[in-house]
This record gives C-alpha cells, structure tokens and sequence, in this order.
C-alpha cells in the first residue's frame, strides 16, 4: 500500500479561496472533517435521519488518499455517503459551491433534495436559502463513480492501474464552500484580452440577466455597461509573459453585490519565423515553448494537492529548470492552480478529459505508428460508440472553456490525445473555436492526426527527426520520459518508463544529450515547442524531475535551465 507523503502531508491547507478570478468579502468554506459511509447502492438511496456513519473523511480529498483518512476505493456498485453541519450567516441567499465531485452526485439540504450534477472535473454551485434554518443545517452528498468501467471522462483513472493509468479518484475533490450574497448577484465574469488593439473586454453574468454594471480598472478609471460588457483600455498595461508576468486587478459592481478579479494582456498565436518557417507567437513575437508533461497528481492527495504551497511548488521547480510551459495532462485543476501559474509565469496547455469505452490498441498504437491513418469518425474504431459519451464530451468542454477561458496563462486546447476515445476531431476543433478563438489548438496530440492545423508528435524509444515537407508547425507534444527509481520515494517494485537509469549523473548526462542532439537540431529545422515526460513521478511511472512524494529532485536544475535558455535563445536568433 502507499505510504508516501509529502512534506505538505503534516498539516494539509485548503483554505484558500477557490476562485481567484471572481473575489468576494462572503466566503464560508466547508473543508475538513465529514462524516461519511461507503454502501452498496446507487443514487436512489436517501439517508434516514438516524443514519449511522462510518466514520469521518477529511474534505476534500478523495477516499482513495491518503489525506482523507479512508485510503479506500469505491467501488462500482457503492454509493459514498457524505454529511456535515453548518449554521446559516447572514444574506438574503446562499450559494452552495462544489469545486468537483467525481463523477455523478446528489445534494440534500436538511433532507430536501437540492441538486444533482455529472461529470468529475467542473464546479457547480446550487441556491439553498428554502431549506435553510438558523443552526445545525444538515448537508449530504451522494456518490457514485464508474471509472474507468463507463465512456465517461474519467483521465487516467482506472480501476486495474499500473503503467500510465493511475488510482481512481471518487468523490469531493476540491474545495466546498457558501457564500451568502444579496438577492441580486454576479454568477460568473470573463475577462477577453485583445493585444492588438491594447484593450480588455470585462463581461459579467447575473442570476437575474442585469446587464448595467460598475467596473473600476487597475488605473482607477471607472466604466459602466448597459448591455453586460466593458471595454478596457490597456494601452498602459504591461504584455503578460513568463519572464514578466504582469496581472492587472480589477472591481465589478452590481447593486449590493461586488467582485474582484484580474486580467492580463497578452496573446497567443501562429505565425512565422524570419527564415518562413512557421512558430508558435507570444505577443505577436516567435516564441519557443519548452515544458513539461504534468499529470496532476500527489502521493497523499491523489487528484487533490495537499496545500496550495504544493502547488506553488511545481510550477517553481518546472521554472527552475528553464521551463516555460506547461501541458496539464488529462486533468482540469482547481482554479488556484492556474492563478499560480498567471502570476508565477508559466503557460499551460489545457488537454480536455478523455473518455470512451474500452480503447482499442490498434487505433492508440498500432495503426499510427505504422503510418496508417483512420478517420476518427469511424466511431467503433476509436471506442466512441456511445453517443451519450459523445454528447457528453461537447457539455464538459463547454463547461470546461467557460470556466478557463480568462486563465491568461492557457495558450492551448487539446481535444483530443493519442487516439484514447477520439472522435470527430476537426468538427470538435470548429466547436472549440466557437468557445473560445483566442487560442491555439492541438487537435489530435500524439498520432491519429486527421490533419488539423497543427502537426502533434509524440515519440518515445526512437529519436525524433522532424517530419519532411511538413508546412504546418510541427509540436514534439510527448517525448522523453528517462526513469530513474529512488528507493523509498516510490510507489511500489513494479516501475514503468521509457528509458531506465540507476544513476543521477547517467540521467541527466542522457536528457542533456537529448536536448543536444534532437531538440536543437529540430528546432533549427522548424519545430515550434517541445514537451518533456514529465514533472513527477506517478505511481508506477518513475519518469519525473521528482520523486512522487516530491522529495527528491532527480535532475540538475541549474543544467537543465542552461539547456531550455539555449533552446530558446537559438529559436529567436
């Protein structure tokens, strides 16, 4: 069993509040002790009002961590079963948030059904004021999870893992909290940049469809909306980068309610180097992005960090060693996370959350690598039969957009990776554009390129060589994973990794010879950003800058970092 824990295992701190983009004085976190049990059931069981519990689960880490006290997995025939007590505060009405439940739930008020929600990796939030009374209000949540067993979303989640596929994770998995608020209020807010105009487009949402609103800028200057939506002028902001990382706070009024946030300026795009060949652009300038695979997860947490200095942590290191991108891999983080990664300077590639049935080896691995492409709107060949599944994909990638899309630090979107329950992915590509057309898309990351705008290569084994008479840019988006074990910092005796090294000094001596001999050459060539397997280890994957109880960092940072300073120096020459 697991036993590795992190220096953050000590005093675990989800605290902070969970919304930096959307700030408000009413903040009530629900976080901490639960109780909770574990039944055989489904979603139509309703607790009795002498319901005898288990025992208690520290929110919000799931069951199947460490840092909730349970360290056990749901099963696919149980129901998880949480409860607590709060007492009403003062407003005229509150608003229940769930940062993620993991996968479907059912929440009850002192007995009254309330809400219900699918999906594992968005928030929802419910109105509870009719089913309040002034002390010791009763909350229950109810769930279940399929895993890996449905064509659901689930990430790398499975239930036989080991290799790349990692521990379930069930349940509440980020932050609960009420705020108590007038009845008029904000429900969400965007902030657009649009860099070559110098200009912010602010736009806020009401509960009641409002549209006129107060916004003071980061310079004091004030405007007013009569039909939801300011422009900003930014014309004296700063452009955001990872080398200068500037944040703009600004202040939304409407009625009684009010809220702050922050923008950026800054831009991402496709364009073309001087010698023709074509590049990624930042603020309309070539610019190599250089990063890291990161997958998300913590020894003792599993999906849930256990501080938000973990967090910081991460991104650190990642930056240390001269990285400037990160590709957040088959998992959305709590909103913190990105936050971190805005003020810190870090870009972040955003994969959305794989699903479909049981994938098939030959469209994952067989088919590709032999040059042999299949048109993923052959359903049954991509395990995408299930149009339940497929619809569900459009909704969570809506919901997904909605509530990143003010994230400056996000460059781009991959629907889809390594053909794991691909499908339709050009017209998937055109519904992303109509979400959001800020940004660059990588359409199908690794193989099964149906010939999208750009070219995604993964390539493990074998050196890379950059593909001929290619005119798109061409991405390395997986490449890498050098593995090294580091007796009592690993998960267990079975390892997995691409290339294996017993020695700190052979590993860094062959990720410099990697850089030397491929990622310099192919930069040279045309290729336009690159992505290292991986930050930390997961479980059986052993293939990480650190160990994954974060202890121990394997590689030499400062080496590393005069590596990824040539990468990119050399690009913009």
């Amino acid at each position: 069993m697991n036993n590795l824990k992190t220096v953050w295992s000590v005093d675990p701190d989800t605290s902070q509040y969970p919304r930096p983009q959307m700030v408000r004085d009413s903040y009530f976190p629900l976080n901490g002790e639960w109780d909770y049990k574990i039944i055989k059931g489904d979603l139509s069981y309703k607790p009795a009002e002498d319901e005898i519990y288990d025992g208690k689960i520290t929110v919000p880490f799931a069951p199947e961590s460490m840092l909730s006290g349970v360290n056990r997995t749901l099963l696919l025939d149980e129901v998880l079963i949480y409860r607590t007590f709060f007492d009403k505060q003062d407003g005229e009405i509150a608003l229940l948030h769930f940062g993620a439940v993991d996968y479907k739930c059912k929440v009850l008020v002192n007995g009254n059904f309330v809400s219900k929600h699918t999906g594992g990796y968005t928030p929802f939030e419910c109105e509870i004021n009719a089913y309040l009374k002034d002390k010791d209000n009763e909350l229950v949540v109810c769930v279940t999870d399929p895993s890996d067993t449905a064509p659901i979303s689930r990430g790398k989640q499975a239930v036989r893992h080991g290799g790349i596929w990692y521990t379930p994770t069930s349940g509440i998995w980020q932050t609960v909290w009420i705020e108590y608020l007038p009845d008029e209020y904000i429900k969400s807010v965007e902030a657009i940049p649009d860099y070559d105009n110098k200009t912010v487009k602010i736009s806020a949402f009401t509960n009641t469809g409002r549209k006129n609103f107060i916004l003071t800028a980061h310079n004091g200057k004030t405007y007013e909306s009569h039909d939801g939506s300011v422009v900003v002028d930014c014309r004296d902001c700063s452009p955001w980068t990872p080398e200068n990382p500037v944040l703009y706070d600004y202040e939304i009024k409407i009625g009684k309610d009010k809220v702050g946030g922050y923008y950026a300026l800054r831009k991402f795009s496709v364009g073309r180097r001087k010698d023709g060949k074509p590049c990624f652009m930042l603020n309309n300038k070539p610019y190599f992005m250089t990063g890291l695979l990161d997958q998300g997860y913590w020894s003792d947490g599993l999906y849930t960090a256990p501080s938000d200095e973990a967090l910081v942590y991460d991104i650190m290191l990642a930056k240390k060693c001269g990285f400037n991108t990160l590709r957040k891999h088959i998992k959305v983080e709590p909103l913190r996370w990105y936050y971190h990664c805005d003020r810190l300077g870090m870009i972040v590639w955003q994969d959305f959350v794989n699903g479909g049935g049981k994938y098939n080896p030959f469209a994952i691995l067989l088919f590709p690598n032999a040059g042999i492409r299949v048109k993923d709107s052959h359903y049954g060949f991509y395990s995408r039969k299930d149009k339940e599944g497929r619809d569900l994909y459009y909704k969570e990638m809506t919901e997904i957009v909605n509530l990143l899309k003010s994230s400056p630090c996000i460059a781009l979107w991959t629907p889809f990776n390594e053909g794991w329950g691909q499908f339709d992915s050009l017209k998937t590509c055109e519904y992303l554009r109509s979400l959001d057309n800020t940004r660059i898309i990588d359409h199908a990351s690794g193989w099964s390129d149906q010939g999208g705008e750009i070219r995604s290569i993964h390539k493990y084994f074998v050196p890379f060589k950059m593909p001929l008479r290619e005119k798109r840019p061409v991405i390395l988006s997986e490449f890498g994973g050098y593995s090294m074990k580091i007796d009592d910092h690993a998960f267990s005796d079975k390892i997995f990794g691409y290339a294996i090294f017993k020695e700190e000094t052979k590993l860094n001596a062959a990720i410099g010879k990697l850089w030397e001999t491929e990622l310099l050459p192919a930069k040279k060539q045309g290729l336009c950003a690159s992505i290292y397997t991986q930050l930390s280890d997961v479980q059986s994957e052993v293939n990480g800058l650190v160990t994954y109880d974060r202890r121990v960092v394997k590689v030499n940072e400062e080496e590393l970092k005069k590596l990824n300073e040539k990468l990119c120096k050399e690009f913009s020459e």
